[in-house]
């Protein structure tokens, strides 16, 4: 005998628990109107369980067992560090835990919010499904994020290995890990696994870091290969095996010619794929590609009652995005603000050592929009006092500006980069000028004074010119 679905009626029904369909969720109730939450699987999502929190904690734990060994700039004797590698995901999972309940489901029914932890699938234009319940909402928020991408080699789906949903899980060091894609993710893994005792090889079909400033990022490449870990640029992986102890064979073909590659571990860290499957997107009209739902710059999807945000909105897979996605969609569905999305100020950063971070256009893409109207300027972390003193002294920061002055956008490679690149997110938010940057006050000594010195590079050529030096001696004529 079937049983009849309990039926909701609410102002907004959120279909994901992740970063940005919390955000939703969360402010949405607390402005007084109805939310129910539908999320399957844990809640907080990619970012808390297996992206930006355990990632950032493995990461830790490598700079901690680096610095044991690279003190004797310092007058400190390096040590050998003992990695106890079940401690260090002892870690990860407590730091995990810690956050976790600013994400729980207890806290959200706190808040008001109807929480259900089921699968989700359209039922109609404003009508979600679940297993026990049929929801009929006002408006309905998409937040279902990405998951990994496999790619099509041979040999992989036979082989045991690793994705960022998995890898958090392994409690053994490996002995070698191979890592296929040398994007964001598959390097900072690299860098920390290698840190903490394994050898590492990345393998990239492309450029690695190839969304980055390539001036930048090669600072932060050849720091990672000075710390041993192997980089395998424009190669291609033909076919994987499992090998007869138990590890991983890759047959890699690239610039200098086939080779097979033998690893203890696997991690596949080859791009993202927005999560759509399942959810019946055609029972509500909602129009969609292999790059996510289609939406419009208020985030609504063809079907104006329903919008999507974050990774399966396409566009930046980033969780600060998708932060930012829900505010949006905030004010268009609670208060028809009409609010578009801006995303010429969306700073990334990958978390190496020395951290990349970046803001707006690279000078690349703002030659390709404005041609010879644009000029970069540049300030080598080396004259940095603070920089000196802390022997931390690889790095750059990098202004892409027009030839008036207008800031398109800003690259850092150096400690901390993710926190000195701010004062570029606003500078471009806001839209000002070079001026802005190279008049405020800053702290001494500080890393952050690298932004400054950048922004009054712009007017050296002016200030120590022939014209300065013929304009001082004429004043000092009238005493």
């Amino acid at each position: 005998m079937m049983t009849s679905k309990t039926a909701i009626r609410c102002d907004i029904c959120v279909i994901g628990g992740g970063s940005g369909g919390l955000s939703v969720a969360a402010g949405a109730s607390q402005m007084g109107a109805s939310v129910t939450l539908i999320e399957k699987g844990e809640m907080g999502g990619d970012c808390l369980n297996y992206g930006c929190v355990p990632s950032k904690a493995l990461i830790a734990a490598g700079k901690h067992a680096y610095a044991m060994s690279s003190g004797a700039e310092f007058g400190i004797s390096p040590q050998t560090p003992e990695v106890n590698f079940e401690r260090v995901n002892d870690h990860v999972h407590e730091v995990i835990a810690e956050i976790a309940p600013i994400d729980s489901q207890e806290r959200f029914e706190g808040l008001g919010v109807t929480v259900i932890r089921e699968h989700a699938q359209f039922a109609g234009p404003q009508t979600v499904e679940t297993d026990s319940h049929v929801i009929h909402a006002r408006r309905i928020v998409v937040a279902t994020g990405s998951h990994p991408f496999a790619p099509p080699i041979e040999g992989l789906t036979e082989t045991p290995y690793f994705t960022n949903e998995t890898l958090f899980s392994n409690r053994t060091l490996p002995d070698h890990l191979i890592i296929i894609g040398g994007g964001p993710i598959g390097m900072e893994m690299a860098q920390a696994h290698r840190r903490l005792g394994a050898s590492v090889t990345v393998i990239e079909a492309t450029r690695i870091l190839s969304k980055d400033d390539p001036q930048l990022s090669a600072i932060a490449i050849q720091a990672m290969e000075e710390e041993g870990v192997t980089l395998l640029e424009q190669t291609s992986v033909e076919k994987i095996e499992k090998s007869p102890d138990g590890g991983v064979v890759v047959s890699v073909s690239g610039s200098s010619g086939n080779e097979k590659i033998s690893g203890s571990h696997l991690l596949v860290a080859a791009g993202r794929r927005p999560s759509t499957a399942g959810l019946n997107l055609d029972a509500a009209g909602i129009e969609a590609t292999p790059r996510g739902i289609t939406v419009d710059a208020q985030l609504r999807t063809s079907n104006k009652k329903v919008f999507a945000i974050g990774d399966v909105a396409g566009g930046h897979q980033f969780t600060h995005v998708a932060g930012y996605h829900a505010g949006i969609v905030i004010r268009n569905a609670l208060f028809r603000r009409g609010s578009k999305v801006d995303l010429s100020a969306v700073p990334w950063v990958t978390y190496l050592d020395p951290e990349l971070a970046n803001v707006g256009l690279t000078e690349a893409q703002a030659r390709e929009q404005y041609g010879n109207k644009v000029k970069t300027l540049t300030w080598p972390l080396k004259e940095n006092d603070r920089a000196q003193a802390e022997r931390k002294t690889q790095g750059l920061a990098k202004a892409v500006l027009l030839n008036n002055g207008r800031i398109l956008g800003a690259g850092i490679v150096a400690p901390h980069a993710g926190e000195l690149i701010q004062p570029w997110i606003l500078a471009i938010q806001q839209k000002m000028k070079i001026g802005a940057m190279a008049t405020y006050i800053a702290p001494y000594p500080t890393l952050g004074e690298i932004s400054k010195r950048t922004a009054g590079s712009y007017y050296t050529p002016l200030l120590f010119s022939a014209r300065t030096r013929f304009l001082v001696k004429a004043l000092s004529r009238f005493g």
